[in-house]
């Protein structure tokens, strides 16, 4: 619990609160929650390292906030819209990715069987088996693009209306602070 004290004598008492969020998603979290009467004190990298692309932020906002119930359930549902979000743009590389993987193990395992056949001394099978491995290791590269893309198109639309949802929420809630 902080506190400023002015030089009227009056005393404003603050709540802080530090939000985890992608690298990505910074801007729209720093504008957003301006909305629900939070100021942005600042930004750290996260503790998990630079590398996973994660931020600290840093928010305060006066204890005495007007209609500060309905703000903080505002608030909650644009958390709630903003996880969603996250979890479908996760969704895109990670369903990708296990349709890469699984090709790629397959031609893993035709390699395998080449290997196997070669040292049998049955050239001929390990020409045949060779093909299909080389193919599955390239193809997979291929079919992540393809499936990136696919999955991408689908969830376009899903996550532009939570965008929306998103902007509507904001809405609500600088009207709630502001027009008070």
């Amino acid at each position: 619990m902080g506190a400023t004290i002015r030089n009227d004598n009056s005393y404003i008492g603050y709540e802080y609160r530090d939000v985890l969020v992608d690298s990505n998603m910074e801007s729209l979290y720093v504008d957003s929650y301006v909305c629900f009467g939070w100021q942005f004190e600042g930004r750290q990298p996260s503790l998990l390292g630079i590398t996973s692309g994660m931020v600290n932020l840093k928010f305060k906002r006066d204890r005495k906030v007007l209609n500060q119930a309905e703000l903080t359930r505002l608030q909650r549902h644009f958390d709630s819209c903003m996880s969603e979000i996250t979890r479908m743009e996760q969704s895109k590389t990670s369903y990708a990715s296990v349709v890469a993987f699984t090709i790629g193990i397959i031609g893993t395992a035709f390699m395998a069987g080449a290997v196997f056949s070669y040292l049998a001394s049955m050239i001929a099978l390990c020409i045949v088996l060779a093909v299909p491995a080389f193919a599955g290791w390239i193809v997979s590269y291929f079919a992540y693009c393809s499936t990136f893309e696919k999955k991408k198109a689908k969830l376009a639309p899903l996550i532009e209306s939570k965008y929306d949802e998103i902007y509507e929420i904001c809405e609500k809630a600088n009207g709630l602070l502001y027009n008070s």
